[in-house]
């Protein structure tokens, strides 16, 4: 099967998605829109005109089995070729964008796809038209559980205080950094907040090992994938009540998730005390890489099925 695979950044759980459907045989050729993007600075209008005859050129060039269009923006541009079958993977910033034209396109392109995919049941709930829930994967072998005096020496923390990990830019206002100061100082227990961004992936399950408890304060979120990957490494989690961070740790020890502060307070509080870790691994059966592979495989091959021997929509639309 081969798939061209549309995207306007990769991200590491893309990247995961990818190689395990090329394990099971899936040639994929990646095609991320042009230009350069970074923190809230976007790309230009002109990178993205640049976007389509780069689609056309490829499909005309190579025989594609389907397009996948992952993330809401590049819909319109996957449905644009009249050729090939379309699957669309929205990723929840989409979705759930606070920019209203975005979330229109999302929506429009779950319509028109052959196949629409959600991560989550939150997503689920905000998306009217048939799809499929296929969690993102996550990486348990490279997120595990590591000894913490390792994973210290490793990341070069020396330190015998308890530590709670804030995992994102605190600069980032959504990501609210002066609430999780705030609950840790107002935490009776003798705990210290240290930050981690901007580190090569492969380096985060460190960090989380060394850590006493992942800290999320976050206004919103369509995820996050970090609740996932710590809960892989079973460190616990304190939360508020954001994208599929309850359904993910849902019934694991040693995990709060909830928008009240004192809650969140008595969370790390229990933590430091406890001293455990958590059991929040054995809640990821069932959504690693290669479950999300196989899921993936089956929503491709029900499609090609589908549209074997006659046009796609798409196809019809522009001999008309």
């Amino acid at each position: 099967m081969n798939v061209l695979q549309l995207v306007t950044s990769p991200r590491p759980f893309f990247d995961q998605q990818i190689s395990a459907l090329e394990d099971r045989g899936v040639d994929c050729t990646v095609l991320p829109v042009p230009g350069e993007y970074s923190g809230d600075s976007s790309r230009s209008p002109t990178d993205y005109v640049r976007y389509y005859p780069e689609i056309l050129s490829a499909v005309r060039s190579t025989e594609y089995d389907l397009v996948h269009a992952n993330y809401g923006l590049v819909a319109p541009f996957a449905l644009a070729q009249p050729t090939r079958p379309v699957v669309l993977t929205l990723w929840g910033t989409d979705l759930m964008s606070q920019r209203g034209w975005l979330r229109s396109l999302s929506r429009y392109g779950a319509r028109r796809a052959d196949a629409a995919v959600v991560p989550s049941r939150t997503l689920s709930r905000e998306l009217e038209t048939d799809h499929e829930v296929i969690p993102f994967g996550v990486d348990t072998d490279l997120f595990r559980p590591i000894a913490r005096a390792e994973a210290r020496e490793r990341v070069g923390w020396e330190t015998d205080r308890p530590i709670a990990l804030f995992p994102y830019d605190r600069t980032r206002s959504v990501k609210d950094f002066p609430r999780a100061r705030r609950l840790v100082e107002r935490a009776d227990a003798d705990l210290e907040l240290r930050t981690v961004s901007g580190v090569d992936h492969e380096e985060i399950p460190y960090y989380m090992n060394a850590s006493d408890v992942l800290l999320v304060t976050s206004r919103r979120e369509s995820g996050p994938m970090v609740v996932k990957e710590a809960a892989a490494c079973n460190l616990p989690i304190v939360s508020t009540d954001v994208g599929f961070v309850r359904e993910t740790i849902d019934g694991a020890t040693n995990c709060v998730v909830s928008d009240d502060d004192r809650d969140l307070i008595d969370g790390l509080e229990r933590v430091v005390a406890d001293g455990d870790r958590s059991d929040a691994r054995e809640a990821l059966d069932g959504i690693g890489r290669e479950s999300l592979a196989d899921d993936l495989l089956g929503v491709y091959r029900r499609i090609l099925d589908r549209s074997e021997g006659r046009p796609s929509p798409r196809e019809v639309s522009h001999e008309i």
